[in-house]
């Protein structure tokens, strides 16, 4: 009282000296003059000899530090983590996300790099295919550093061997999700891997170049992770039947996705579709299976979620027998391919005993009315419809989707016959619907989308009338994935304290081979990444109806 603020305000040093008893890495915020002029810098007035300044940051918890950090874009944080000392000890310390360009160089740097990040919990470790990679011993140095780790990722890792991943294993006990692609090691590897694994949730193997197609592949079984394991993704494999055993040995499996892997699978389905399993949600991108597969899928009574992309011997009788017997099916995406062995068939069947679907995605499926009038009548609970690539799709079949689908509330037409006339038809009908798309339609113009706009307000209108281009209409979401949120941090660090961030390089392409083999496939199409966002947004009734 009385006095003037000045005679309370401590020194920079006493401060600092205060805060040393309440935590140790403040000591580190004003050891040196450099570092103090960092700080004070930050004020917009000039520093004078008169003038005390106080580093008010120093009074902020490392928690509450932390959790600003937590905040910002990787760039600031890395800008940040330059401004003192002891940010840069609790930007480190409380980095759970690193992503690192994992080439050779990067070995001796391991025990710096994770002494400062000694709380990464998600893991991204990707090499160019130009240049070599961490060997089993960097992944033993970060593995036995990383013991948190919860979920990693290998990218281009070629040098990787069954050691490596045995050592992994053995180490993150609480690792929960593995992913890795373009690796090198094959069976041996995977099986080391798994041995050790009792916490691993999801499984996601991409272009394993390991397990190749010469002589008859080595089984990998389920070994530890087969108790705990929810989610199995792979995707171009020479002999993905090679993990039929884990499949079939998962035992709380809900999630499998079969993507461009070549071989047989149809054997496969009828071993591990049996009815007492929790498959819930499966993806058939271009295989090689049949209706007899699709049969035997139709085991799982519990499915809810099913791709059928692009597979052109699977027809009608398949995706009758799923119809029959899964009546819990909530999301049906079929890409036909314009094979025409998918139509009006099984689509009835799907209207008639399929009352919870909520989404469905027709491409190169060629329809008539009374199959859609079918699913617009019976399918009380639909509210997301995508139909794309079709010749039979014109204003009739447009008309009654406007009339009868009550619940719908996101509609995407792409590639069909359809006119004004079938598109004006939604200014009165479908009362729920909040986001429409028009794609490659001809004879649609912009004057109907100003119609709906007057007349529906709220509706969400997109219309692309003036690209009337031949594309390739692919369902597939074979790229997609969980989205790769890890923080990219710098490769190549001289010295810890004084990092700098360098870009991450990933690889910039597959090997030949793999273009040879897999040359017949697509890239993701509109249509998948307009349904991915839709599916997002609808997660949260995940639940059976």
């Amino acid at each position: 009282m009385g006095q003037t603020s000045s005679s309370h305000s401590p020194s920079p040093a006493e401060s600092t000296h205060h805060h040393h008893h309440k935590n140790r890495s403040t000591a580190l915020t004003t050891s040196s003059s450099s570092s103090r002029s960092d700080i004070y810098n930050i004020t917009s007035s000039p520093i004078t000899t008169n003038t005390c300044y106080v580093d008010y940051t120093s009074e902020i918890p490392d928690d509450c530090l932390a959790l600003i950090f937590q905040s910002l874009s990787s760039g600031d944080r890395k800008r940040c983590s330059l401004v003192s000392r002891r940010w840069l000890l609790v930007e480190g310390q409380s980095r759970h996300r690193l992503a690192l360009n994992a080439q050779s160089e990067l070995i001796p740097l391991i025990p710096s790099i994770f002494s400062r990040f000694d709380s990464v919990t998600k893991l991204s470790l990707r090499c160019d295919r130009r240049s070599v990679s961490i060997n089993d011993t960097g992944l033993y140095l970060i593995s036995h550093r990383c013991v948190n780790l919860t979920r990693i990722k290998l990218r281009g890792c070629r040098e990787i061997t069954e050691i490596g991943m045995a050592s992994l294993g053995q180490n993150c006990a609480k690792l929960k999700k593995f992913s890795c692609g373009s690796c090198m090691f094959g069976a041996k590897g995977m099986n080391a891997f798994l041995d050790n694994c009792f916490s691993l949730e999801e499984l996601s193997i991409k272009r394993l170049r390991g397990i190749s197609d010469g002589g008859a592949p080595e089984p990998i079984g389920p070994g530890a992770a087969g108790k705990s394991l929810k989610s199995i993704y792979l995707k171009e494999l020479y002999n993905g039947q090679s993990f039929g055993p884990l499949i079939a040995g998962s035992k709380k499996l809900k999630t499998l996705k079969l993507l461009r892997c070549l071989g047989d699978w149809d054997k496969l389905l009828e071993m591990i579709a049996v009815s007492d399993n929790c498959l819930s949600e499966v993806h058939l991108e271009r295989l090689q299976v049949t209706d007899v597969g699709l049969s035997a899928l139709s085991n799982c009574l519990n499915l809810e979620i099913l791709h059928i992309v692009k597979n052109p011997e699977c027809s009608n009788v398949g995706v009758v027998s799923i119809a029959e017997r899964c009546k819990y099916l909530r999301k049906l995406h079929i890409d036909g391919w314009k094979t025409n062995r998918i139509g009006n068939e099984g689509l009835i069947a799907i209207a008639k005993h399929s009352s919870n679907l909520q989404e469905l995605v027709l491409i190169g499926v060629n329809p008539s009315s009374i199959s859609l009038e079918a699913i617009a009548t019976n399918c009380k609970k639909l509210e997301r419809l995508a139909l794309c690539g079709s010749d039979t799709i014109a204003d009739s079949e447009i008309l009654c989707i406007a009339s009868k689908c009550v619940a719908l509330k996101k509609l995407c037409i792409k590639g069909c016959p359809v006119s004004d006339e079938g598109i004006e038809a939604f200014a009165w009908g479908c009362p729920n619907l909040v986001k429409i798309k028009v794609k490659k339609c001809r004879n649609v113009t912009s004057e109907v989308g100003d119609l709906l706009r007057a007349k529906r307000g709220s509706l969400v209108v997109n219309l692309d009338v003036f690209a009337v281009e031949v594309e390739n209409v692919d369902a597939s979401a074979s790229d997609s994935g969980a989205a790769d949120d890890v923080v990219e941090f710098p490769t190549v660090i001289s010295h810890v304290a004084d990092a700098q961030p360098e870009p991450l390089t990933s690889a910039s392409g597959r090997g030949s081979i793999f273009k040879t083999r897999f040359g017949l496939f697509g890239s993701r199409g509109f249509v998948s990444s307009t349904f991915r966002k839709w599916s997002i947004g609808n997660s949260s009734s995940n639940g059976r109806t």
